[in-house]
């Protein structure tokens, strides 16, 4: 099958198929006389593979590793286990991080209310207030944001 036909039967975009090859991820394919990309099924197993682990939001480098444990089976799987482990804390750790941003903007939210300001204005708006005067240093979303663009 050609590249079209490939993207197509694995929801990929081509130039994402040609990226992976590129990465090494994907072994190169056959070439027709037309100098096209011939791919086989073994192909496409192998980019259902990527894409399930790029779902799971595992790095093109660890798909390596994942590929080459899947190419030599007597391989141990310790990497595989913590791998998977380290990600497992990562998610532990992202769910912390948006339950305090939630808590944080129920905190916000609370600040403005129908009571305070019956007409409605964003010149009485307490959400616009505390935001407009959060201290960077006692904000979390803040230390949250310094944390993800360092």
């Amino acid at each position: 099958m050609r590249i079209g036909e490939l993207a197509r039967q694995t929801g990929t975009e081509t130039v994402t198929i040609r990226f992976y090859e590129k990465q090494g991820l994907m072994p190169p394919p056959a070439r027709s006389d037309s100098n096209y990309r011939i791919y086989n099924d073994t192909h496409k197993e192998r980019l259902l593979f990527i894409r399930h682990c790029r779902g799971m939001d595992i790095s093109l480098e660890e798909i390596a590793t994942l590929l080459e444990c899947r190419e030599h089976p007597a391989m141990s799987c310790d990497n595989v286990n913590r791998m998977i482990d380290s990600h497992i804390s990562q998610v532990l750790q992202q769910i912390n991080d948006l339950q305090r941003l939630e808590q944080q903007l129920r905190q916000l939210r609370q600040r403005c209310n129908n009571e305070r300001n019956p007409m409605g204005q964003a010149a009485d708006c307490g959400i616009l207030d505390s935001l407009e005067h959060c201290e960077p240093d006692g904000c979390h979303n803040h230390q949250r944001h310094k944390e993800t663009n360092s």
